[in-house]
């Protein structure tokens, strides 16, 4: 069996980081192990209080996973500080980690930054540029390119200029929510491929981000080339939302297990 690591929070409510990555990964087919960055109180209405773990206590989940049960491909979430992502890129480094994607998990949809400035130097100097993919959204590509993003051709650009910046191939998401979004595909060979997005009427959208870099992970894992294993991740996503599952009071979260007939919540079996 293919196996894959996700290095992020977790979500008490499950909906996204860590449950979110291992629900994805065992729905797309591969092993899902976790090296957990912290804890978060928090359910769909928001986010009560984070307890980060240390950096050597990171250092020593990513060291039990390497040295035992190798990784086909690695996905990153949410690291909110420099010592952290010090870590976790020096480690990644020194195993040789393949198939790197990276969530660059900095900036809320309201436009909140959600790491420090130190951090985000970090991750710009010692993790992106070792990624073989980074999944940013707009206010995300826009710290990134130090640019605005309003049209279509705006995203081309900023795509193109993280790229060649950082050397990683960029899927820059055209949406805050997915299913508005037509997302764009740059690869390191100057490639672009645009990913038409499928309206579907789900306000439930918790943990898209997270669902849809372990996805692309996930088939990496596998053995797919960077285009088709965003073509399948696109589409796993895309079942999940339709599943309709309607759980919490807030934005609530997609049914990661939609391709089980148990969990087709809302389908015909």
């Amino acid at each position: 069996m293919n196996t894959a690591l996700t290095i992020a929070g977790s979500d008490s409510s499950g909906g996204a980081g860590i449950q979110a990555d291992i629900k994805t990964m065992t729905a797309n087919g591969v092993y899902a192990m976790s090296a957990i960055t912290a804890l978060t109180a928090q359910n769909t209405t928001g986010v009560a209080d984070i307890m980060e773990v240390t950096p050597e206590f990171l250092a020593k989940q990513i060291d039990c996973i390497f040295t035992d049960i190798f990784p086909d491909a690695v996905k990153t979430g949410m690291v909110s500080s420099a010592a952290l992502i010090e870590v976790l890129a020096e480690k990644l480094k020194s195993y040789g980690a393949n198939n790197i994607v990276v969530d660059p998990v900095m900036v809320a949809t309201s436009g909140a930054r959600l790491i420090s400035e130190d951090a985000v130097a970090t991750l710009k100097k010692e993790l992106l540029p070792i990624a073989t993919l980074i999944t940013p959204n707009i206010p995300e590509a826009e710290v990134l390119a130090e640019m605005e993003i309003r049209s279509k051709e705006d995203m081309e650009q900023a795509a193109k200029h993280i790229c060649e910046a950082y050397g990683c191939s960029v899927l820059l998401k055209g949406g805050h929510q997915l299913n508005d979004a037509n997302d764009l595909l740059y690869e390191k060979d100057g490639r672009a491929t645009w990913f038409e997005g499928r309206r579907i009427d789900n306000p439930n959208t918790h943990g898209t981000g997270c669902t849809l870099s372990s996805a692309i992970a996930s088939n990496l894992a596998k053995g797919r080339d960077l285009k088709n294993s965003v073509h399948y991740a696109k589409d796993y996503i895309s079942g999940a939302l339709s599943a309709m599952l309607d759980l919490g009071k807030g934005s609530g979260p997609m049914n990661h297990a939609f391709c089980i007939p148990e969990f087709r919540i809302g389908q015909d079996v």
